[in-house]
């Protein structure tokens, strides 16, 4: 029997244990978050996102990650201090973790292992590259906001790349079709 994506261990910001079982139902947005990129600003975004969907049953879920660039720093009182007051951030956030490379976290290895192809995910290469920057080899995540959108039966549905913005249409209309079905 394959593990459900509820049943994996996660650690909420404030350090208690959880899983995803209470977001059973609900479509989910699944976000690997860093409070120093350059996409950073996409929290605010994300919040609008949240404010929008969540009386449809729809939650953001935000997992910090020190993985790229080591943007994600801080612990994480400092990173819930830093997505409250300077974007507003209600969404769930859950402590940081590894979503790449040997010790990746199991929510992480699941996702990945449902959806090995990110869309669009040749332009954020590209954009990396430019950089000077090696993105990371495929399945992997490729950067930090990377968006995994997960329907209500916990399965994962679409992969969007990290530089597809919160309000991007192909997003939206993916999000508004996973909530239009039952």
């Amino acid at each position: 029997m394959s593990t459900s994506l509820y049943d994996i261990s996660v650690n909420k910001i404030d350090g208690s244990a959880a899983t995803l079982k209470e977001h059973q139902g609900e479509v989910l947005l699944v976000v690997n978050v860093a409070s120093k990129c350059g996409l950073t600003p996409q929290y605010d975004g994300l919040e609008k996102l949240q404010e929008k969907y969540s009386g449809k049953k729809f939650s953001v879920l935000g997992f910090p990650a020190n993985d790229f660039g080591a943007q994600e720093p801080g612990s994480d009182p400092e990173i819930q201090q830093f997505c409250s007051t300077t974007y507003g951030v209600k969404f769930p956030l859950y402590s940081k973790i590894p979503v790449t490379g040997p010790d990746k976290h199991p929510l992480y290895k699941h996702l990945i292992a449902e959806k090995p192809e990110t869309e669009n995910r040749e332009g954020m290469e590209t954009m990396l590259r430019g950089y000077k920057m090696e993105p990371t080899s495929k399945p992997e995540v490729v950067w930090n906001f990377e968006k995994f959108l997960i329907n209500r039966q916990g399965k994962v549905v679409r992969r969007f790349a990290p530089d597809t913005a919160p309000d991007a249409a192909n997003l939206v209309e993916a999000i508004e079709a996973e909530l239009a079905k039952a």
